[in-house]
């Protein structure tokens, strides 16, 4: 995993791996099912990433990812912390199992609030490596790894990592602190759970809360039947010439007979759905099985 930690590397912002981010959340929906993303509905708390005024560096951080283990749902898996010079923050060497050898930077010797975040991201490689599910290619792989870490309850961590000042700044991860707020807003409207009191770095708390409107908006576009009246009537516009507008707009309309057919992501998961266009309708996304209000 990547940190940076000087303003001659700046840290990105905005949302330039949006599309994977949306693929990694449907294929983490597709891999482990619905009832299993249900799971995981308990976030990884605040005090298990806490390190005690007099605990042990070793004893702490070994505690730290017993915690993160059972957090992910890997209790098979046993976690050998170590620490040394690196430029990386963390790395961990993926085998068989049941033990993972995770090298930790140096830098977390001291800076030990951190420790957590740093973890999440290594044991979710380990659930993903468990779970046989990568994307193609490399970057993609940990885009995917801080996304399920996220939606999965313990990427909050690596987000709240993100600290800026006139002099320096860190970032844990490799999603930007927007897109990891909104993989944190997608799963907060699965879970209905609000994490905005968790956050102990402002920086992190304002990056949550863009990516919690991008993903607020994505619950109100058209056809959902929460869409603003201006997106209503932008979506009339469209299905009256059969052609979505040019500015990236997700839906699509495609004839189906004598009529016509309008697809569109689904907001919780991403799986696309297909709907014939009749007006007020009630859906059910195939994967993830959320009922969606509609006005196709």
């Amino acid at each position: 995993m990547t940190e940076n930690s000087r303003h001659s590397s700046p840290v990105e912002h905005g949302f330039p791996h949006l599309e994977t981010v949306r693929a990694s959340i449907t294929a983490l929906f597709r891999r482990l099912t619905p009832d299993g993303i249900r799971a995981y509905d308990t976030s990884f708390a605040p005090a298990d990433a806490a390190f005690g005024r007099d605990e042990d560096l070793h004893l702490g951080a070994h505690r730290v990812a017993s915690a993160m283990v059972r957090a992910l749902r890997l209790p098979d898996a046993r976690m050998v912390v170590a620490f040394r010079p690196m430029r990386d923050a963390a790395t961990v060497e993926l085998a068989a199992g049941p033990e993972y050898f995770v090298e930790v930077s140096d830098r977390f010797r001291v800076h030990r609030r951190d420790l957590a975040a740093a973890l999440a991201h290594e044991v979710t490689h380990v659930l993903l490596h468990r779970l046989d599910l990568r994307l193609p290619t490399t970057a993609e792989n940990e885009i995917l790894t801080d996304t399920a870490a996220a939606f999965l309850g313990a990427g909050w961590l690596l987000l709240d990592a993100y600290r800026e000042d006139a002099l320096t700044h860190q970032k844990l991860g490799y999603l930007t602190p927007e897109e990891f707020g909104y993989v944190l807003a997608r799963r907060a409207g699965l879970f209905g759970e609000d994490l905005s009191t968790w956050f102990s770095s402002p920086q992190a708390y304002e990056a949550y809360v863009r990516g919690r409107a991008l993903a607020e908006r994505e619950r109100r576009r058209a056809p959902l039947a929460a869409a603003s009246a201006h997106a209503r009537r932008r979506y009339a516009r469209a299905r009256r010439t059969g052609t979505p507008p040019a500015d990236g707009s997700a839906y699509r309309f495609e004839p189906d007979g004598a009529g016509l057919l309008v697809s569109f992501p689904c907001p919780m998961c991403g799986q696309r759905l297909r709907l014939p266009v009749r007006g007020p309708l009630r859906a059910r996304c195939g994967l993830c099985r959320t009922v969606l209000e509609c006005d196709t």
